[in-house]
């Protein structure tokens, strides 16, 4: 079982991606399931590096979505 801290931190990311897609140009549901898919394809990582750099992906997803 991953450390309970990455796993809030994944939690949050992923709230706060939900929050941002509200004002995607596509639509808040085509962003809901796209963000879904992918942080579904990543639940089985279990090494905390690699949860660490998804976190860091999901980070600049962030940003990207914020210049939007």
């Amino acid at each position: 079982m991953p450390n309970p801290e990455l796993r809030a931190q994944v939690i949050n990311i992923y709230k706060e991606l939900l929050f941002l897609g509200r004002n995607y140009p596509l639509g808040y549901d085509y962003f809901r399931n796209r963000l879904h898919k992918a942080f579904s394809s990543q639940a089985h990582l279990e090494n905390e590096e690699q949860i660490r750099k998804g976190i860091a992906r999901a980070e600049f997803v962030k940003k990207e979505v914020e210049a939007l």
